[in-house]
C-alpha cells in the first residue's frame, strides 16, 4: 500500500480552503441536513490520493462509505469514493478532496500511460522520476508517480551521488572528477556513482572510469542505440540511464534504444484528471 500524507498536511490543505467556516453553507441554513458525496471518473483514470481525499472527509465530519485504494485503474463512469455527512460536513471537504483527487490522478494516469509504453517496447526498463515537481507538492506527486508504476529517481540531495558538469567545473574539469572516482567511491561505498554526460564521446570515457550509472542528457535515441552497444561491450555491468525531454509520445522509442533507465519530468506537468463530484441529499 502507497504511503499517506501526515494529518498535519491533511488538515492544512483544509485551513487553506475554509479558514472560518463556510458562509455560503451558513447563510442558506442548510449545514445540518444530511447528503451524501459520491466521486466518479470521467474517463480513464489512474487513482491517487483516495486515502487523502477520504481523510480531508472524515476530519470535515463525514463518513466514508466506499473507497478504492490509489492505484487502481478505472474506467469511465467508476464510482470510486463515496461518504455520508451533513451539508455542512460535505461542502467543507468536497474542492479540498476533489482538487487532491484531481492532480494526484493526472499525474498518476500520465505516469501509467508512460510506463506502459516503455514497458512495451523494452520490459526490463526502469521509468524514474526527477525532483522537478512544484515546490510543496512534493509527497504528493511521489505518491502519485508511484500509483502510476514508476519510482523516483531521487527524493533530494542527501542520499545520492549524481554528478553534473555543474559540479566538474568546481573541480577543473570532467577529467579530474574521472581520476578520482575510485576514491569517491571509498568514501560512499553503499552507494552507486551516477555521473552525466552530455554526449556520447564523454558517455564512453565516464563508463570506462568505472561508474556505477551514466546519464545520457538529450541525446536522439538513434545515437543512444549505438552508445549502449558500445558501452556495453566496453563493460556489461554499467548503466544507461536517458534523460531530457523523455515523455509519453516518444517513451517508446528511448526504451527501445536499449537503456537501462528512464529518467524523465514530463509526468508532473498536464491537465488534471477528469472526476466528476456529486452532493445530494439523503433521507434521515
Amino acid at each position: 500500500m502507497l504511503a499517506c500524507l501526515p494529518d498535519g498536511e491533511i488538515e492544512r490543505f483544509i485551513d487553506e480552503d475554509l479558514p472560518y467556516g463556510d458562509l455560503t453553507t451558513h447563510l442558506l441554513g442548510i449545514g445540518t441536513q444530511p447528503g451524501i458525496i459520491t466521486f466518479t471518473t470521467r474517463e480513464e483514470t489512474t487513482l491517487c490520493c483516495c486515502e487523502e481525499a477520504g481523510r480531508v472527509l472524515e476530519k470535515c465530519g463525514c463518513r466514508i462509505l466506499t473507497l478504492e485504494p490509489s492505484g487502481t485503474c478505472c474506467a469511465p463512469g467508476t464510482v470510486f469514493l463515496t461518504a455520508m455527512g451533513t451539508a455542512q460536513a460535505l461542502h467543507a471537504g468536497w474542492k479540498v478532496a476533489l482538487n487532491l483527487l484531481e492532480y494526484a490522478s493526472g499525474i498518476a494516469s500520465r505516469t501509467a500511460r508512460v510506463v506502459k509504453a516503455a514497458k512495451g517496447a523494452n520490459p526490463c526498463i526502469a521509468v524514474v522520476t526527477t525532483r522537478k515537481s512544484f515546490p510543496g507538492t512534493k509527497k504528493i506527486a511521489i505518491k502519485a508517480i508511484m500509483a502510476g508504476g514508476a519510482l523516483p529517481h531521487r527524493l533530494g540531495l542527501s542520499e545520492t551521488v549524481l554528478v553534473f558538469k555543474q559540479h566538474t567545473a568546481f573541480l577543473g574539469g570532467l577529467d579530474a572528477l574521472l581520476a578520482g572516482v575510485a576514491d569517491l567511491r571509498a568514501k560512499v561505498p553503499e552507494n552507486r556513482i551516477i555521473v552525466e554526460a552530455d554526449d556520447a564521446s564523454e558517455a564512453l570515457r565516464i563508463a570506462g572510469a568505472g561508474v556505477d550509472v551514466v546519464q545520457v542528457d538529450k541525446l536522439p535515441p538513434a545515437e543512444l542505440r549505438q552508445l549502449v552497444d558500445d558501452i556495453h561491450a566496453m563493460d556489461r555491468a554499467v548503466k544507461i540511464s536517458a534523460a531530457g525531454g523523455i515523455n509519453e509520445g516518444n517513451v517508446a522509442e528511448y526504451a527501445a534504444s536499449g537503456v537501462d533507465i528512464i529518467v524523465l519530468s514530463s509526468v508532473y506537468f498536464g491537465k488534471p484528471a477528469d472526476i466528476g463530484a456529486r452532493i445530494v441529499p439523503r433521507q434521515p
